[in-house]
């Protein structure tokens, strides 16, 4: 099954970590071809010549784009084993509906505070990612999962963010581990403890390192 499925990655996209996760749980073997996002390969820009990013699923020689929707098609192809979506279909709307949230909340307030210029833009969206950090932390409750006691939908959406928030939050003095989020911090660190998760997600010296460079901090 090697040879029928490839997945076009770079190391550092949570984006990626989502399919690998996905992959992982499932377990697919799969061929990872690692991608120079600036010098961008003609497989990728062939298999995804509408936004021309990663990361691509590629199953017998068609692709899937938008990390979010090859996460769905990897769980629909391969449901024989760990389901990643609630079975009830209200359920599963609210799945979709937190891991969308991931996209148009985490990512875009972490680009915000990337891209901050001064105190003032830097305060706005570290208000904006605490807001959304505690929201997360009322939808995640006293469950094991955001899906309940297995890891699912919503965990492979955000877990792959964790390092990076982490990071980011570290950079600009908001240190998110100081007992705001208990739940949410007990939650990252039980998922860490999957296979699947730890051997997706980059090493967290790594990660600072590459903030690092975000940052423009030598």
């Amino acid at each position: 099954m090697a040879d029928e499925v490839v997945l076009l990655d770079f190391w550092a996209s949570p984006f990626g970590m989502r399919a690998r996760i996905a992959l992982a749980e499932k377990g697919i073997n799969y061929e990872r071809k690692e991608q120079n996002l600036k010098n961008k390969s003609s497989l990728l820009l062939q298999m995804n010549p509408v936004h021309k990013k990663i990361p691509v699923l590629i199953h017998k020689d068609k692709p899937i784009c938008e990390s979010l929707i090859v996460v769905e098609y990897i769980n629909e192809v391969w449901n024989h084993t760990n389901p990643l979506l609630p079975s009830d279909p209200y359920q599963r709307a609210q799945a979709r509906f937190w891991a969308d949230y991931v996209d148009t909340k985490i990512f875009d307030t972490l680009e915000k505070i990337s891209k901050a210029k001064g105190e003032e833009e830097t305060e706005v969206a570290k208000k904006e990612l605490i807001e959304a950090l505690k929201l997360f932390e009322e939808q995640l409750g006293d469950k094991s999962y955001f899906g309940g006691e297995n890891l699912g939908f919503v965990d492979i959406a955000l877990v792959p963010f964790y390092p990076w928030i982490k990071s980011f939050a570290a950079f600009v003095g908001l240190n998110i581990e100081d007992g705001e989020y208990p739940k949410l911090i007990v939650w990252a660190k039980r998922c860490l403890q999957k296979e699947s998760v730890a051997k997706s997600l980059p090493d967290e010296q790594v990660v600072n390192e590459f903030t690092r460079k975000i940052f423009g901090i030598q």
